[in-house]
């Protein structure tokens, strides 16, 4: 069992605990819950001796942690998985811990099965993904086979296959009898895993209770209540009724009444009585995430304000006044350039082909006679035909292309 007494912790003038008594009971994982700032850290680091404690005390089994037997065989501990030297392989880190703590090499690899590393236990825990290296810091925590274990965010990393895992090892450490403390900030695996929780805010004690309680104590919890809208009386009969017994009735949105302060049965008992079909009457009660969140909103340290987007986009530009479609009117459209090259006639000096980029050259330089008016036929000698044309006019045409 661990017990705090009177625990306080003070760097300069800053207090991170203030005055913190609990205990953590064996056969049962207690969860360790938390805003960021709160202490959750620095009262795990008092309680395995890393940090002295300004006041108060804390032990384990009855005896403070630096006065405890070999004590990697009574309580192992997961604070930082990235404490290790990246130069050594998972197998070589876990047996130093096992050589220093006089424990049987063949338990190293015991425990690297359990916790899934076997095949990569010879490669260095410096290629380790966050989720191997939190596998491999509960390895470590699992060495000495002890009694008593804390863990920090031990699912940090970790895929959904392997917090499923460490969800049922945490379940099943308690199931032996050994005391399991568990830090999270997910409210929704510490509802799956805890069975009791200890709450802090700002180095302080919220709450010390069992999860059922704690959700029960920091909910409005209330019932769903649906009637049939014909006749429509029936809405308003109701309502006087469970108000007349005692009861608070708030309409919703979706046409349902929400009703607290009486219990199911009596609700359904006062709505057989006032002749009304009900077509629904469920309970609600909050998650654990809703209570945690009502319980710790006034010992939050960071919270985020609006974001004021249009702050930090440029201003929209400045449109005159719109003309008045009465006395508008439309330009003539541009005449659409070619963007093609045409070379002169046959016989003409040609002129310097453009740049690709340059402007296109106009049409101007065919030769009028040569071209038919609309409806009417041109002349064969107005039309040189192709063999016509000289072979030294054809190399210039061609060169002018």
């Amino acid at each position: 069992m661990i017990e705090a007494v009177g625990l306080t912790k003070r760097y300069g003038a800053k207090t991170a605990v203030e005055n913190l008594s609990f205990q953590v009971r064996p056969g049962a994982v207690t969860g360790f819950l938390g805003p960021n700032g709160s202490g959750k850290s620095t009262t795990m680091r008092m309680m395995l001796g890393l940090d002295r404690p300004t006041s108060g005390h804390v032990t384990i089994g009855g005896h403070p942690f630096r006065s405890l037997p070999n004590a990697p065989r009574q309580v192992g501990a997961l604070l930082d998985a990235q404490a290790v030297h990246g130069g050594r392989s998972a197998r070589n880190h876990l047996l130093s811990l096992a050589q220093l703590a006089g424990i049987p090499t063949a338990r190293v690899d015991e425990v690297l099965g359990v916790v899934g590393l076997r095949e990569v236990a010879k490669q260095r825990s410096k290629g380790f993904s966050l989720g191997m290296g939190q596998r491999l810091g509960i390895a470590a925590a699992l060495l000495g086979d002890p009694r008593v274990l804390l863990f920090d965010e031990p699912v940090n990393g970790l895929d959904p296959e392997g917090i499923h895992w460490v969800r049922n090892l945490m379940k099943q450490l308690a199931a032996e009898g050994r005391t399991v403390f568990v830090s999270s900030h997910l409210m929704s695996e510490m509802a799956l895993t805890a069975d009791h929780l200890i709450v802090i805010g700002r180095g302080r004690l919220l709450s010390d209770m069992s999860v059922r309680d704690f959700i029960s104590a920091n909910s409005a919890d209330f019932a769903r209540v649906r009637v049939s809208s014909e006749p429509p009386e029936q809405r308003e009969r109701l309502t006087a009724a469970l108000t007349e017994a005692g009861g608070r009735v708030m309409p919703e949105p979706d046409g349902a009444l929400r009703v607290t302060e009486l219990p199911l049965p009596r609700i359904s008992e006062l709505a057989h009585a006032s002749d009304v079909r009900l077509w629904e009457l469920s309970p609600h009660q909050a998650s654990l995430e809703e209570a945690y969140m009502r319980m710790t909103q006034g010992a939050v340290d960071y919270r985020s304000t609006a974001d004021a987007k249009e702050g930090l986009q440029p201003p929209p530009p400045a449109y005159g006044p719109l003309p008045d479609l009465a006395e508008y009117v439309p330009e003539p459209p541009e005449t659409p350039q070619r963007d093609w090259y045409v070379p002169p006639p046959p016989g003409r000096e040609p002129s310097k082909a453009p740049a690709p980029s340059a402007s296109v050259a106009p049409a101007a330089p065919v030769a009028a006679a040569s071209v038919a008016p609309a409806g009417s036929v041109a002349p064969a000698a107005s039309v040189a035909p192709a063999a016509s044309v000289a072979p030294a006019d054809r190399e210039t045409s061609e060169e002018s292309r």
